[in-house]
This record gives structure tokens, sequence and C-alpha cells, in this order.
């Protein structure tokens, strides 16, 4: 597989037509991210699934309980595409990983962009099973996708980087399916570790409601390419020290699912008002 390092601006063209050619020429209106456990929804696109081996310089994204198929096709009468699956940093130390795919969608004619993820409450009233609406997020790991990058496009102002208009009508999707929504803070953790207990109560200290391993290289990253974004946690445990759960990736993955029903009903919602 070709990494996105061995990719030149002229490669994203002739990746966008490789997808058309396959999937249709009509041009996608919105883009989505899937996070641990949350890969249902990409099945339910009506249209075509292609293998990320299939397109060079896509992610490797070799984590157990993700879909490494792009899904290009209808949900709810909107042209998608559904990332099954992210790169995430702590797989090669690359934050950048999932450029080359974000490039790809802007050019098969994305305007916004939806990121999931799995993540650990800090919120003594965000539950396991709940979904949190990101407001805002902490790059607590200080890594950015951007570094090397040689045009001022560099300096991308993150003020509004969690679409405010995207977030609203997503909450509004919520409350008419009647899914609680609550907004909060998301804190980007590197991983593949898990955060000692001392790390959560510093992570609260510094206004953090939820705590994860990827979501903010993709927000830094459409944000540069100019997609709007709004991002949602599937809460899927309690963080380090605020309860008596075992923490381990295979209970990530189990307890997913709670939450991804309520997640597909926003989402399918929030579709509908796009037609």
């Amino acid at each position: 597989m070709t990494h996105p390092a061995d990719l030149s601006r002229a490669d994203i063209p002739r990746l966008a037509d490789t997808i058309r050619a396959r999937a249709g020429t009509a041009p996608v209106r919105l883009g989505m991210i899937l996070g641990s456990g949350l890969g249902h929804l990409a099945h339910a696109v009506e249209g075509m699934a292609i293998p990320y081996a299939d397109l060079p310089g896509f992610p490797h994204a070799a984590v157990s309980g993700h879909n490494p198929n792009l899904h290009i096709g209808d949900l709810e009468g909107v042209r998608v595409a559904i990332f099954g699956a992210r790169e995430h940093y702590y797989e090669n130390g690359n934050p950048a990983a999932m450029r080359p795919a974000l490039e790809t969608l802007r050019a098969l004619g994305a305007e916004s962009l939806i990121v999931t993820n799995a993540a650990g409450s800090l919120h003594p009233e965000i539950d396991p099973g709940d979904l949190m609406l990101l407001s805002d997020h902490i790059n607590y790991s200080g890594l950015n996708p951007l570094i090397g990058e040689r045009t001022d496009a560099r300096f991308v102002p993150m003020t509004d980087a969690h679409d405010a208009g995207m977030r609203a009508a997503l909450k509004a999707a919520a409350e008419r399916v009647g899914v609680p929504l609550p907004e909060g803070v998301y804190a980007w953790y590197s991983g593949p570790s898990f955060e000692t207990p001392a790390e959560i109560r510093m992570l609260r200290t510094l206004g953090a409601d939820a705590v994860g391993m990827s979501t903010v290289p993709e927000v830094i990253l459409a944000r540069f390419l100019g997609l709007r974004v709004a991002a949602i946690s599937t809460v899927t445990n309690k963080a380090a020290g605020l309860s008596d759960e075992k923490i381990s990736h295979e209970h990530t993955k189990a307890m997913a699912p709670l939450g991804a029903a309520k997640l597909e009903r926003v989402i399918r919602e929030f579709l509908r008002t796009l037609r």
C-alpha cells in the first residue's frame, strides 16, 4: 500500500476518478468517519464498498473493530461517503494518516464531515451508552497533522473548528428522535495505552468531558481543507479512576453498540433534513 507521504497533489484527482468509476459520478454531499464498534452504519449505505487496499494512500487502519472500506452511495436520500475505519496516530506515528482520504473526499464534492469515535467519559452525568456532541477539543497530545505543510494555509484558525450550524442541526435531530445529545469538550490522548487516573484528574482540571485516541487530527485536517465539521463521541466507559470498570479495547468494542443505535437514529434524522 502506498504511504500517504508518497502521494502528490496530482494523485488525489486520480483517486477520486477511481472511486467515481466504481461508485458513480454524482457528487458526495457529506463524509463520515466511523469509530470503534460503529461500522454498522456503513453497511446501511445503498451503493458501493471499496476496500482501502484498492485506493493508494488510504489509511492502513488495522485496529480490530474497524471496517477498512470506503462506503459510497445513498443514505436517507443523501449521497454520502463513509470511512468505515481510520488510521490512528498510535498505529504508525503519523498524525496526518487520514489526509489523502480527506483530500479525496473533498475532491468528490463533499463540503461537510461528521466524525465519530468511542470515548471515555470524565463527566459525572455522561455515562456508558450515552452520546456526546463535541463543542470543542483539547489537543493534549501536542501533535499536529499539518506539521511539514509548506504553505501558509497551515495556520488554520480553530475557533470554530466544530461548526455551530451543524451542531445545532444535530441537536435538533437528536431531540426529534428522543436521544439526549449533551455537548462537551473532547481531549485527544495519543494512545495506545489508556490514561492513568492521575492523567484523567489533570484532564478534568483542564476542562475535558471525554477522552479518546482519535478525531482531533481529522478535525484539523478537515478545517485545513475547508470542510465544515461536527463530531460525536459514543461513550463506552468512565475514564480511569472514575469507576470500577476494567478498561480495555475489548470492553470498548463490546460497549460501543449501546450508543451506536442511538447514533444511527440521530445521523439518519440529520440526513433527512439535507434532502
